[in-house]
């Protein structure tokens, strides 16, 4: 017999969580550091630092390393860098950070 109030069996939930933290792609390793990156297949690195050549995914973001890092230069959206532009994005490979599973 059990103890009081335990449950027999894993629940599904935490059976579904389990599923999903070994199937989904979160960014991590090699492919993660790729990705972010921006050198391979665009990345989620859109815009890049004039001055020291950083990576950001958004304009926002960019603005709050500027003024962190650089805060004697000022801020000119048109000297950064858009990665996305330079890059042509192949077909057959995966786009970055797409929810799915790893196994087949």
């Amino acid at each position: 017999m059990t103890g009081k109030a335990k449950p027999k069996k894993h629940t599904a939930k935490e059976i579904a969580a389990k599923v999903d933290a070994a199937t989904t792609n979160r960014g991590g390793g090699k492919a993660g550091q790729a990705d972010r990156s921006g050198s391979e297949k665009g990345g989620h690195a859109k815009l890049e630092c004039p001055h020291c050549k950083i990576t950001a995914p958004d304009l926002k973001s960019m603005q709050i390393h500027h003024d962190a890092k650089h805060p004697k230069l000022p801020f000119d959206d048109s000297k950064l860098v858009n990665l996305h532009a330079s890059h042509v994005v192949e077909s057959s490979k995966p786009r970055p950070g797409v929810r799915g599973s790893h196994k087949k």
